[in-house]
């Protein structure tokens, strides 16, 4: 009987490779703490294989046919919900890793609130998750970051006809969905979750999908879009010290990120110093996601197109009232 009232979602899929056994085995020593529902929607062989490799201490499901929106992992974020035991719910991308510890924090803290959104970390930091991790320094002091996994209540979200899954930024989707519904959000900046770093590739392939998130976030956007032509234009004008002091500032804010609430614990300096670095890569790719927008139909994702960031807040706030009031 696992310790927790609480179930642990992992959405899931793998085109070719099945995942490690790192994982398997990680989901094993997860089952004595909580439920634990993996939602696979990998093809045939490699399903067998994950069903093989989880063992009957882990559920493990297909997603529901029903279900047929065009960003596959809500599907199986709902389907998982869905078929979850309790009304705490773990949502967790299957490169993040709980020690027991924090797991227990956030299955409190959802007894007060009914979104969680704890902070990832990189273990190991290869050089792409080092400079990755200054985005989210910079968000630690603009709001709070969009980790790999979240805590709901059930009820909430289910009660709310789920969330909208032809988005590219579902977790701000969600988010979105649970304020307009009345819930509550927390963000404590002092949870801690490892995540596995991705390999150099596919931190590659990303820049231009999460910088398409911003879209969701029309000032963020215009502020990354203004970033290279500014740079550029003090450059032509050899206006050295402004282009210096830009990037002082972008370091101090991501030291200042990284030393709010016990971050010097798991986030490099080296990130701080690398923030500047950051902010040109995503003044690039905004320039690239912006063009994908009005010239390719979207941004890419499992071999289509995404055109929608996320759903507005008064749209959704709207949207949910108009359900309560044909209940």
């Amino acid at each position: 009987m696992p310790e927790l009232e609480a179930s642990y979602v992992v959405p899931l899929r793998r085109d070719r490779d099945p995942a490690g056994p790192e994982l398997a085995a990680y989901l094993g020593e997860l089952a004595g703490l909580a439920e634990v529902v993996v939602v696979d929607g990998s093809p045939g062989p490699v399903w067998r294989a994950h069903h093989d490799a989880f063992g009957d201490r882990v559920a493990h499901l297909r997603p529901d046919p029903g279900l047929a929106f065009r960003n596959g992992k809500v599907n199986g974020v709902l389907t998982g919900l869905a078929a979850a035991g309790h009304e705490a719910v773990v949502l967790a991308d299957d490169d993040v890793r709980y020690d027991p510890a924090a797991l227990r924090r956030l299955v409190g803290l959802l007894e007060e609130a009914d979104l969680v959104r704890p902070q990832n970390y990189f273990a190991p930091l290869p050089w792409h998750a080092r400079l990755d991790t200054a985005r989210t320094l910079l968000n630690r002091v603009a709001g709070g970051d969009f980790p790999g996994t979240l805590g709901v209540r059930r009820s909430l979200v289910l009660g709310a006809g789920g969330y909208d899954g032809d988005v590219l930024f579902e977790n701000l989707e969600l988010l979105r969905t649970v304020r307009a519904a009345g819930g509550t959000v927390l963000t404590p900046l002092d949870l801690y979750v490892r995540r596995l770093p991705p390999d150099t590739g596919h931190f590659l392939g990303q820049r231009v999908r999460q910088a398409y998130d911003e879209l969701a976030r029309p000032a963020r956007l215009a502020a990354s879009l203004a970033l290279l032509p500014g740079a550029a234009a003090l450059a032509a004008r050899r206006r050295w010290w402004p282009l210096a002091a830009a990037a002082g500032l972008a370091v101090a804010a991501a030291e200042t990120g990284r030393r709010r609430a016990g971050g010097r614990a798991v986030f490099p300096a080296s990130s701080s110093l690398l923030a500047p670095v950051w902010l040109l890569e995503r003044g690039a790719s905004s320039w690239l996601a912006v063009h994908a927008r009005l010239f390719r139909g979207g941004a890419a994702y499992a071999g289509g197109r995404l055109r929608r960031a996320a759903t507005p807040q008064r749209v959704l706030r709207a949207r949910l009232a108009g359900r309560e009031r044909r209940r």
